[in-house]
Protein backbone atom coordinates (compact mmCIF):
# COMPACT_ATOMS: atom_id res chain seq x y z
CA UNK A 1 0.00 0.00 0.00
CA UNK A 2 1.47 3.36 -1.05
CA UNK A 3 1.11 6.75 0.59
CA UNK A 4 -1.81 7.84 -1.59
CA UNK A 5 -3.77 4.69 -0.79
CA UNK A 6 -3.11 5.17 2.92
CA UNK A 7 -4.30 8.80 2.76
CA UNK A 8 -7.51 7.88 0.90
CA UNK A 9 -8.39 4.37 2.07
CA UNK A 10 -6.56 4.38 5.37
CA UNK A 11 -4.43 1.60 6.86
CA UNK A 12 -5.37 -2.06 7.23
CA UNK A 13 -4.93 -3.57 10.68
CA UNK A 14 -2.83 -6.72 10.77
CA UNK A 15 -4.77 -9.88 11.76
CA UNK A 16 -2.64 -10.38 14.87
CA UNK A 17 -3.39 -6.80 15.92
CA UNK A 18 -7.13 -7.35 15.46
CA UNK A 19 -6.91 -10.56 17.48
CA UNK A 20 -5.10 -8.74 20.26
CA UNK A 21 -7.58 -5.83 20.30
CA UNK A 22 -10.79 -7.12 18.65
CA UNK A 23 -13.17 -4.50 20.02
CA UNK A 24 -10.91 -1.58 19.12
CA UNK A 25 -10.87 -2.49 15.42
CA UNK A 26 -14.27 -4.14 14.99
CA UNK A 27 -16.44 -1.74 16.99
CA UNK A 28 -16.40 1.08 14.39
CA UNK A 29 -17.59 -1.30 11.66
CA UNK A 30 -20.32 -2.66 13.91
CA UNK A 31 -21.54 0.87 14.67
CA UNK A 32 -21.64 1.82 10.98
CA UNK A 33 -23.51 -1.36 10.05
CA UNK A 34 -26.05 -0.83 12.82
CA UNK A 35 -26.54 2.78 11.69
CA UNK A 36 -27.22 1.61 8.13
CA UNK A 37 -29.74 -0.96 9.39
CA UNK A 38 -31.57 1.70 11.41
CA UNK A 39 -31.73 4.00 8.38
CA UNK A 40 -33.23 1.29 6.17
CA UNK A 41 -35.66 0.26 8.92
CA UNK A 42 -36.85 3.86 9.23
CA UNK A 43 -38.23 3.67 5.68
CA UNK A 44 -41.00 1.39 6.92
CA UNK A 45 -41.90 3.37 10.03
CA UNK A 46 -43.70 6.73 10.39
CA UNK A 47 -41.53 9.82 10.83
CA UNK A 48 -43.94 12.53 11.88
CA UNK A 49 -47.49 13.08 13.11
CA UNK A 50 -49.71 16.13 13.20
CA UNK A 51 -53.06 16.16 14.98
CA UNK A 52 -55.61 18.88 14.34
CA UNK A 53 -58.16 19.66 17.04
CA UNK A 54 -61.34 21.65 16.37
CA UNK A 55 -64.67 22.11 18.16
CA UNK A 56 -66.29 19.57 15.85
CA UNK A 57 -63.33 17.19 16.28
CA UNK A 58 -62.52 17.19 20.02
CA UNK A 59 -60.56 13.94 19.68
CA UNK A 60 -58.55 15.34 16.81
CA UNK A 61 -57.80 14.44 13.21
CA UNK A 62 -54.37 12.91 12.72
CA UNK A 63 -52.14 12.73 9.66
CA UNK A 64 -49.04 10.54 9.76
CA UNK A 65 -46.06 11.06 7.47
CA UNK A 66 -43.74 8.33 6.26
CA UNK A 67 -40.80 9.32 4.08
CA UNK A 68 -42.75 8.38 0.95
CA UNK A 69 -46.45 8.69 1.80
CA UNK A 70 -49.11 10.07 4.10
CA UNK A 71 -51.68 8.14 6.08
CA UNK A 72 -54.46 8.89 8.54
CA UNK A 73 -57.34 11.36 8.21
CA UNK A 74 -55.81 13.10 5.20
CA UNK A 75 -59.06 13.57 3.27
CA UNK A 76 -60.94 15.06 6.22
CA UNK A 77 -58.09 17.43 7.05
CA UNK A 78 -57.97 18.53 3.41
CA UNK A 79 -61.69 19.33 3.56
CA UNK A 80 -61.14 21.54 6.59
CA UNK A 81 -58.06 23.17 5.08
CA UNK A 82 -60.03 23.94 1.94
CA UNK A 83 -62.10 26.46 3.89
CA UNK A 84 -58.99 28.50 4.72
CA UNK A 85 -57.52 28.07 1.24
CA UNK A 86 -54.73 25.59 1.95
CA UNK A 87 -53.71 23.17 -0.80
CA UNK A 88 -54.24 19.38 -0.38
CA UNK A 89 -51.58 17.72 1.74
CA UNK A 90 -50.72 15.20 -0.97
CA UNK A 91 -49.50 18.07 -3.17
CA UNK A 92 -46.56 18.67 -0.84
CA UNK A 93 -43.06 17.26 -1.38
CA UNK A 94 -43.95 15.14 -4.40
CA UNK A 95 -40.30 14.84 -5.50
CA UNK A 96 -39.16 13.97 -1.99
CA UNK A 97 -41.82 11.29 -1.60
CA UNK A 98 -40.90 9.65 -4.90
CA UNK A 99 -37.16 9.62 -4.20
CA UNK A 100 -36.94 9.20 -0.40
CA UNK A 101 -36.61 5.41 -0.39
CA UNK A 102 -33.77 5.52 -2.93
CA UNK A 103 -32.06 8.38 -1.11
CA UNK A 104 -32.14 6.60 2.25
CA UNK A 105 -30.94 3.36 0.64
CA UNK A 106 -28.04 5.29 -0.93
CA UNK A 107 -27.20 6.90 2.42
CA UNK A 108 -27.15 3.47 4.06
CA UNK A 109 -24.81 2.14 1.35
CA UNK A 110 -22.45 5.08 1.90
CA UNK A 111 -22.38 4.29 5.61
CA UNK A 112 -21.62 0.64 4.81
CA UNK A 113 -18.83 1.77 2.47
CA UNK A 114 -17.33 3.71 5.37
CA UNK A 115 -16.55 0.37 7.00
CA UNK A 116 -13.71 -0.11 4.50
CA UNK A 117 -12.40 3.47 4.63
CA UNK A 118 -10.13 4.17 7.60
CA UNK A 119 -9.21 7.76 6.84
CA UNK A 120 -10.75 11.25 7.17
CA UNK A 121 -12.66 10.48 3.97
CA UNK A 122 -14.96 8.36 6.13
CA UNK A 123 -16.54 11.55 7.42
CA UNK A 124 -17.44 12.66 3.89
CA UNK A 125 -19.17 9.35 3.21
CA UNK A 126 -21.23 9.50 6.39
CA UNK A 127 -22.05 13.22 6.63
CA UNK A 128 -25.19 12.99 4.42
CA UNK A 129 -26.66 10.25 6.63
CA UNK A 130 -25.50 12.06 9.76
CA UNK A 131 -27.56 15.15 8.92
CA UNK A 132 -30.52 13.38 7.32
CA UNK A 133 -32.88 13.82 10.33
CA UNK A 134 -32.24 17.58 10.34
CA UNK A 135 -32.72 17.68 6.58
CA UNK A 136 -36.06 15.90 6.90
CA UNK A 137 -37.35 18.42 9.43
CA UNK A 138 -36.06 21.40 7.43
CA UNK A 139 -37.73 20.13 4.27
CA UNK A 140 -40.97 19.43 6.14
CA UNK A 141 -40.94 22.90 7.70
CA UNK A 142 -40.38 24.42 4.24
CA UNK A 143 -43.50 22.74 2.87
CA UNK A 144 -45.58 23.62 5.92
CA UNK A 145 -44.56 27.26 5.55
CA UNK A 146 -45.20 27.19 1.80
CA UNK A 147 -48.73 25.87 2.31
CA UNK A 148 -49.49 28.20 5.21
CA UNK A 149 -48.22 31.34 3.52
CA UNK A 150 -49.86 30.75 0.13
CA UNK A 151 -53.54 30.48 0.94
CA UNK A 152 -56.19 30.74 -1.76
CA UNK A 153 -57.61 34.29 -1.58
CA UNK A 154 -60.97 32.97 -2.85
CA UNK A 155 -61.43 30.51 0.02
CA UNK A 156 -64.63 30.88 2.12
CA UNK A 157 -62.69 31.80 5.30
CA UNK A 158 -59.97 33.81 3.60
CA UNK A 159 -60.75 36.93 5.62
CA UNK A 160 -60.87 35.02 8.91
CA UNK A 161 -57.43 33.40 8.65
CA UNK A 162 -54.29 35.27 7.68
CA UNK A 163 -51.29 33.49 6.13
CA UNK A 164 -49.32 31.63 8.80
CA UNK A 165 -46.37 29.27 9.31
CA UNK A 166 -47.37 25.92 10.88
CA UNK A 167 -44.91 24.46 13.37
CA UNK A 168 -43.00 21.37 12.37
CA UNK A 169 -42.88 20.35 16.05
CA UNK A 170 -44.98 21.41 19.00
CA UNK A 171 -48.34 23.11 19.36
CA UNK A 172 -49.74 25.68 16.96
CA UNK A 173 -52.96 27.74 16.73
CA UNK A 174 -54.81 28.74 13.57
CA UNK A 175 -58.18 30.39 14.17
CA UNK A 176 -60.27 27.87 16.07
CA UNK A 177 -57.92 25.03 15.23
CA UNK A 178 -55.12 23.68 17.41
CA UNK A 179 -52.39 21.50 15.90
CA UNK A 180 -49.90 19.30 17.74
CA UNK A 181 -46.93 17.98 15.76
CA UNK A 182 -44.64 15.27 17.17
CA UNK A 183 -41.79 13.08 15.87
CA UNK A 184 -42.41 9.36 15.48
CA UNK A 185 -40.35 6.17 15.39
CA UNK A 186 -38.82 6.68 11.94
CA UNK A 187 -37.31 10.02 12.88
CA UNK A 188 -36.03 8.61 16.16
CA UNK A 189 -34.43 5.71 14.27
CA UNK A 190 -32.66 8.11 11.91
CA UNK A 191 -31.47 10.18 14.90
CA UNK A 192 -30.18 6.99 16.55
CA UNK A 193 -28.36 6.19 13.30
CA UNK A 194 -26.73 9.63 13.41
CA UNK A 195 -25.56 9.01 16.97
CA UNK A 196 -24.09 5.65 15.97
CA UNK A 197 -22.30 7.29 13.04
CA UNK A 198 -20.72 9.88 15.34
CA UNK A 199 -19.58 7.10 17.68
CA UNK A 200 -18.30 5.08 14.73
CA UNK A 201 -16.25 8.01 13.46
CA UNK A 202 -14.77 8.60 16.90
CA UNK A 203 -13.85 4.96 17.54
CA UNK A 204 -12.52 4.51 14.01
CA UNK A 205 -10.24 7.51 14.37
CA UNK A 206 -9.07 6.24 17.74
CA UNK A 207 -8.25 2.81 16.27
CA UNK A 208 -6.76 3.65 12.88
CA UNK A 209 -5.26 7.14 13.12
CA UNK A 210 -2.12 5.93 14.97
CA UNK A 211 -1.59 3.28 12.26
CA UNK A 212 -2.15 5.83 9.51
CA UNK A 213 0.24 8.35 11.04
CA UNK A 214 2.90 5.66 11.49
CA UNK A 215 2.62 4.50 7.87
CA UNK A 216 2.70 8.02 6.46
CA UNK A 217 5.71 8.85 8.63
CA UNK A 218 7.45 5.75 7.27
CA UNK A 219 6.72 6.74 3.68
CA UNK A 220 8.05 10.24 4.35
CA UNK A 221 11.29 8.88 5.80
CA UNK A 222 11.72 6.43 2.90
CA UNK A 223 11.21 9.09 0.24
CA UNK A 224 14.41 10.48 -1.32
CA UNK A 225 15.30 14.08 -0.40
CA UNK A 226 14.00 16.77 -2.74
CA UNK A 227 16.31 17.48 -5.66
CA UNK A 228 17.84 14.00 -5.71
CA UNK A 229 17.19 11.20 -8.20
Amino acid sequence: MNAIAVKVLGPRAAPELVQAHPWRFRLPSMLFVMAAILLVTSIFTPYWQDTMYAPQYPHGLTVVSYVNRLSGRVHEIDLLNEYIGMKPLEDAASVEKHTAVFIIAALALLVIAAVEIHSPWTALLTVPALFFPIGFLIDLQFWLADFGLHLDPNAPLNLAVKPFVPRVLGEGHVGQFVTVAVPLAGLYLSIAASILIVLGLWYQRRAFKPLRDRLLEGFAQAAPPAGTS
